[in-house]
């Protein structure tokens, strides 16, 4: 079967006063149907960007993509007019965007931001649409629908305003979600609500998802695959169980080491900072903070390959092995 999703060498620049801004470089992956991919990363590593230039919402300028191809569905993203996306964008493709309060429109009712795309997308009547809406809204665990479809944005929790794009994001019922940090604003409890409302839109109807966050608890309970980013490329992918166990990039580790444990035996943080993505560092972008780095690791960009011929698409960019270098394990 054909992924659904083929993104092969993209990469993504900000042009600014300072100097070009390496946002995204070189990522490469596939994403099958009905599969969820997790991916995780700190601040600044690319997460987000990468897949806002997939869907043509990185403003161009000052961004721009440099080089690669991304084919949804069989159809290539990149390089297609405003109204082509646009057809595209909330019927096979649905996000929800990390601040709802900026990506809600605040003069716009709730009931007229969601009905626009069922009327546009489903060719539902304004009533019908309504309606769907309602539906939606209940679905998400928002009390009195009705109500809440007659207010605006800001006479909303934060809370309330996440449910709302996430009802958005499903009302067409997609061949891919989006979601960048969708569960942010909620509490552990609609959290869950939120995870097994997802994962029953996957099993329905195949529907494929990235997840885009920096709780790898979260990752390690809805994913099917995980991708490590760092500086704006891929430094691991893999099987989540292959990945959280048995991690090949020193960043992966640092990343699970630096989890709260249970057992009160404390952080262990990842030491520096990341680079400054004007001037990236020669060779792996976190070779300067990594504990296991090899002289290789400062002079040359290690490619993502196969980490275990025993795992199927477990990858690693790194010169250096864990295994070898008997590094500390993660927590279990």
């Amino acid at each position: 079967m054909s992924p659904i999703l083929e993104v092969d060498g993209l990469t993504v620049v900000f042009d600014t006063d300072e100097g070009v801004v390496h946002a995204v470089s070189d990522v490469s992956y596939d994403l099958q149907v009905g599969e969820t991919l997790g991916v995780v990363g700190e601040s600044g590593s690319g997460k987000s960007v990468h897949v806002l230039a997939m869907l043509g919402l990185v403003p161009m300028p000052p961004g721009r993509i440099v080089s690669g191809s991304v084919r949804f569905d069989g159809k290539e993203l990149l390089g297609l007019n405003r109204r082509d996306l646009r057809a595209i964008r909330g019927r096979d493709i649905g996000f929800i965007f990390q601040d709802p309060m900026t990506s809600l429109n605040p003069v716009l009712s709730i009931g007229r931001q969601m009905t626009e795309g069922l009327e546009q997308h489903l060719g539902m009547s304004h009533g019908q649409a309504l309606r769907r809406a309602a539906e939606l809204i209940d679905l998400v665990k928002i009390p009195q629908p009705e109500r809440r479809l007659r207010q605006y944005p800001h006479e909303l929790s934060g809370g309330m305003r996440q449910r709302v794009m996430i009802a958005m994001a499903l009302a067409c019922e997609p061949k891919l979600l989006i979601a960048d940090e969708p569960t942010t604003a909620l509490d552990v409890t609609i959290q869950a609500e939120i995870i097994a409302l997802v994962n029953d839109l996957k099993e329905r109807l195949g529907t494929a998802i990235i997840w885009i966050t920096h709780d790898l608890g979260v990752v390690a309970g809805i994913a099917d695959t995980v991708q490590v980013m760092y500086a704006g490329r891929l430094l691991e992918r893999g099987p989540i169980d292959a990945v959280f166990e048995d991690p090949r990039s020193a960043y992966t580790l640092g990343l699970l080491r630096s989890l709260p444990q249970a057992a009160g035996t404390g952080l262990v943080p990842i030491e520096g900072a990341p680079p400054d993505l004007r001037h990236l560092p020669e060779g792996d972008p976190f070779a300067p903070r990594n504990p296991y780095a090899t002289p290789r690791c400062h002079r040359e960009t290690p490619p993502l390959r196969q980490a275990d011929a025993s795992v199927d698409g477990h990858l690693v960019a790194a010169w250096y092995d864990l295994r070898q270098i008997d590094a500390p394990g993660p927590p279990k």
